[in-house]
């Protein structure tokens, strides 16, 4: 096929979220190989030219956003849409889900002493989790991880991308090795990273939190 890359980019383009690699072979009926070629093609010609949108890797696959150096525009023309920060106990819910990942909500509780119920709905809310199934126990309670939403918000292209940690921290120890990461602010479908640590909210929720 020839300008492989921009039906590769038209693709990416039309479907405002993360496309598999695989997928894109079956479809263009290219290799995976040619696929990445193509894709890493049409990212340094974004790259190279300093274009409005960029192409980003992320959960074996790949998706168009926004250039962060031009998000302050795109806000200005957009609008803040910004949602509300996570609070401190939303951060270490994520923070145990995303290094211990498939868990359920009686491990998270377990690790942070609390009940996690709150915490766990609003990520769920967010799209930052997602159900995983259920472990083969009594009860049988719902396994969560994390999403392709955490992946691009973080800057990771899989989870495995997560900076070392040692599972002997206290929760303070955890939430500081989590500022390593830096979460960005969306405007569907793009998205920004600006290098900042996520935002946090003084914790005034009562200890279901």
């Amino acid at each position: 096929m020839e300008n492989l890359k921009y039906a590769v980019e038209g693709i990416l383009f039309a479907a405002g979220e993360a496309v598999k690699t695989a997928k894109l072979a079956v479809v263009l009926e290219k290799s995976v190989e040619e696929i990445d070629a193509a894709a890493m093609e049409l990212k340094a010609d974004y790259d190279r030219d300093k274009r409005g949108f960029a192409i980003i890797e992320i959960s074996e696959g790949y998706q168009i956003c926004s250039r962060p150096d031009y998000y302050k525009y795109i806000r200005e023309i957009l609008g803040e849409q910004r949602n509300q920060p996570l609070s401190n106990a939303a951060m270490e819910a994520l923070a145990i889900i995303a290094y211990k990942q498939p868990v359920t909500r009686g491990m998270i509780e377990k690790v942070r002493g609390v009940n996690s119920d709150g915490c766990v709905s609003r990520l769920y809310e967010r799209g930052l989790i997602e159900e995983a199934g259920r472990l083969d126990a009594p009860g049988r309670p719902v396994l969560y991880k994390t999403t392709d939403t955490f992946l691009r918000c973080f800057g990771l292209k899989t989870p495995q991308d997560l900076p070392p940690i040692n599972f002997q921290m206290t929760i303070p120890e955890l939430m500081e090795t989590g500022e390593q990461l830096s979460i960005v602010e969306e405007t569907a479908p793009a998205t920004e990273d600006n290098g900042q640590a996520p935002e946090m909210i003084p914790e005034t929720e009562s200890q279901e939190e």
